[in-house]
């Protein structure tokens, strides 16, 4: 599996490495499950519809930080992704916590894959 970052996705995650140290190797785990299963699995993840897009968007819901101890999975950290099944690839959109942002930027995804 490829894995490509967006240039937006990069700065929201140096923002979110200051606060959130563990980060970096929090999304190295991320990453081999979505080698193994990159489809969404709901209650973890999901697809986004609605978008009037041809590629697979997906949101993944409960992603496990260390660095939000006591919270595990429930760290209300959310990523999301274009899934390439045929190309085999996977690309970063956007990271953000579910405080500081009440929803995905669909204008971000839109931009990015119209």
């Amino acid at each position: 599996m490829i894995f490509e970052e967006l240039t937006e996705f990069q700065k929201d995650l140096k923002k979110l490495l200051k606060k959130y140290r563990t980060l970096n190797d929090d999304l190295y785990v991320v990453k081999q499950v979505l080698t193994i299963a990159p489809d969404a699995r709901p209650p973890f993840s999901f697809r986004i519809d609605n978008l009037g897009l041809e590629t697979c968007i997906i949101k993944v819901k409960k992603i496990a930080c260390k660095a939000l101890k006591g919270h595990g999975v429930n760290s209300g950290l959310r990523l999301i992704y274009a899934h390439f099944e045929n190309e085999e690839k996977i690309i970063f959109i956007e990271l953000y916590h579910k405080n500081d942002k009440e929803n995905e930027d669909r204008q971000r995804i839109i931009n990015n894959y119209i």
